[in-house]
């Protein structure tokens, strides 16, 4: 394929994911590829997938069919988790051109230098046990926020997770390689970097470092006013990172740490390396540093076991823990986990209604954690998009926080004082 043309991409999954898209489209852009967006006739699409729901087949098809009503003629590559567990079937999906695993994603401008537009199912997907390399990378998409890949793969093997196998196991850049892509978002731009990985708490396994010497070397050396930790393990996120970010001017006071069940019986079933005590410790820790912290908490429902004791002692649990959201996920069978073999699977439709009733309670918990900000001013971080007439953007302890948007800019931070909490997630305020 010659070089050159347009080239869209489309992102599924996690923020780790948004972070490499956006390390291709700068590899395809330094081939020659200028990006458009999906709808604009694009010559390539790049469609990076995920593989944690049951979900990601159908959300592929369709974004392939959104590719081609926009482009009949377009070449369409499939990347990423759920490519390097199922390359086969994405390589019979109708205008699928290129499918790449895990490793093969970061060479895509390699791939179509080599081939031809009419070429149809090419696979090139590496075993898990030579995906090795770590390739570092940063979103660049929003000026505002720039999400910092620190580590990929994970040593987990959690009994209903396929993200090991798509990832293989976890590595990482040396710090001082980190610090240099860091400063690489923070002059792009970014007033905010976001930590992501698989499970960045691993952080520093491949290097003999830490993930706290991280925090401690961007804290002190990376020129940005915002830092925030994403998603991290309860037993890695030891109480010294807790004390350290409760004293760091750049560090947020926002915590990510997924629960999954607050049931030690079902917790031990899923292979967790923790039970609900350690978790409540870590929580009551970042409380007594940090009272307004935002906490926010991951959990399954439905997982092959859960009767109604176990649903309940998850929901009493989360009820009495001072957290501030839930990100609450139904449980789905998965290929090649170990949770698909177990017995006494719970009905799908009672899954259903056990995510319905702890959505429910997310926004009980979410609205008491907005209250104690009410009538008080915080300095909020503004993005570039608009919605009737309103900016939004989030103050340390990440509430949304909606103004006027002839009263700020794009990527600005400014006082603000929070006036009335909305019903649909946010805080109406106006610039002081």
């Amino acid at each position: 394929m010659t070089p050159g043309g347009t080239a869209a991409f489309h992102t599924l999954g996690c923020k780790l994911n948004f972070s490499e898209t956006s390390t291709i489209a700068r590899d395809l852009a330094d081939a020659g590829y200028a990006r458009v967006s999906i709808d604009d006739t694009p010559d390539v699409v790049v469609i990076n997938t995920c593989s944690v729901t049951d979900q990601a087949d159908s959300k592929c098809r369709n974004i392939v069919r959104r590719a081609l009503n926009a482009n009949p003629n377009a070449f369409i590559a499939v990347i990423g988790c759920y490519a390097q567990l199922k390359p086969t079937e994405i390589s019979q999906i109708t205008g699928v051109n290129l499918v790449l695993g895990a490793q093969e994603k970061f060479n895509l401008p390699d791939h179509l230098s080599k081939m031809e537009f009419d070429e149809y199912g090419a696979i090139d997907v590496n075993p898990i046990k030579e995906l090795k390399a770590f390739v570092p990378g940063f979103s660049s998409n929003d000026r505002t926020r720039a999400f910092l890949k620190v580590q990929d793969g994970c040593d987990y093997f959690c009994s209903f997770c396929t993200i090991p196998l798509a990832r293989g196991r976890s590595r990482n850049a040396s710090i001082e390689k980190t610090l240099q892509l860091a400063e690489q978002a923070a002059d792009s731009g970014a007033k905010e970097i976001v930590l992501t990985g698989v499970n960045i708490g691993d952080f520093g396994k491949s290097t003999g470092e830490s993930f706290l010497d991280l925090v401690h070397a961007l804290d002190t050396q990376v020129d940005v006013p915002r830092m925030r930790i994403s998603s991290i393990e309860p037993n890695l996120l030891e109480p010294s990172i807790i004390d350290y970010v409760s004293k760091s001017d750049r560090f947020q006071p926002h915590f990510h740490i997924p629960l999954q069940s607050g049931s030690d019986r079902i917790l031990k079933a899923m292979r967790r390396r923790y039970r609900t005590s350690l978790y409540a410790e870590r929580i009551e820790r970042i409380r007594s540093n940090m009272p307004h912290a935002s906490i926010g908490v991951d959990v399954i429902t439905g997982f092959p076991g859960e009767d109604d004791d176990a649903f309940q002692e998850t929901y009493e649990f989360l009820q009495a823990l001072p957290i501030s959201y839930l990100h609450v996920f139904t449980y789905s069978e998965r290929d090649k986990t170990t949770a698909v073999r177990m017995e006494n699977a719970v009905p799908v439709s009672k899954r259903k209604e056990r995510t319905k009733i702890l959505r429910t309670l997310s926004l009980k918990k979410q609205r008491a954690h907005y209250q104690q900000f009410l009538n008080i001013s915080r300095e909020v971080l503004f993005e570039a998009s608009t919605e009737d007439g309103l900016r939004f953007g989030y103050t340390p302890e990440y509430v949304r926080v909606g103004v006027d948007a002839s009263e700020v800019e794009a990527n600005e931070i400014a006082n603000v004082k929070l006036k009335a909490i909305r019903a649909n997630g946010y805080i109406l305020g106006s610039r002081i």
